[in-house]
């Protein structure tokens, strides 16, 4: 079952930012924007690529009103100490969520059960706490979070503008479409 258009379940979890332990619930993801990305565990390999990445697109994220939060079935003490531990990971300055109870995994749909690990997924959602965008890579495949920056600003351009949908590689400023009974057909 798609979770597009359903809104986050309810959670709580504890999260390392910026020093300090934070508390979170399924409220936090309201009143903004916001990106979640789901990676299976702390000290690999590939996640760590992803999360610097995401790291580097931060700033430009912000910049649209959006927060991120990377989530892995770690504890929030085991992303402290591979915060503290690494170099890439100690650049990180976004929310680190652990969810050693699986119980956000699970809401999210990406628990692989018999390994108590997350997919990597990524999810937008908006302000009112639905969910509009997932992506779900295997393992072995990390993912670019340039793409999050487009993907944002036509998710807020659809919002805020009713009737109109952006087409394929629509870039901010350039023209959208009008769905209707004149278009079948023509594009």
């Amino acid at each position: 079952m798609s979770l597009i258009g359903s809104e986050v379940k309810p959670f709580k979890a504890t999260a390392y930012k910026n020093g300090a332990f934070i508390d979170l619930t399924e409220a936090d993801f309201k009143g903004k924007w916001s990106v979640v990305c789901f990676y299976p565990a702390d000290f690999t390999f590939v996640c760590p690529t992803e999360l610097e990445d995401l790291q580097n697109q931060y700033a430009a994220l912000q910049a649209l009103g959006t927060e991120v939060y990377s989530v892995s079935t770690d504890t929030h003490f085991t992303h402290k100490a591979w915060h503290d531990s690494s170099a890439t990971i100690g650049k990180i300055t976004y929310a680190m969520i652990g969810d050693p109870t699986h119980t956000i995994s699970r809401n999210f749909d990406v628990l692989i059960e018999a390994d108590g690990l997350a997919d990597r997924g990524t999810f937008i959602i908006d302000p009112d706490g639905v969910i509009q965008s997932v992506e779900i890579s295997a393992g072995g495949i990390g993912r670019d979070a340039s793409i999050l920056v487009g993907k944002i600003k036509a998710a807020q351009y659809v919002r805020n503008n009713p009737g109109e949908v952006c087409p394929a590689k629509w870039q901010e400023g350039a023209a959208t479409l009008k769905p209707s009974l004149d278009l079948v057909g023509k594009i």
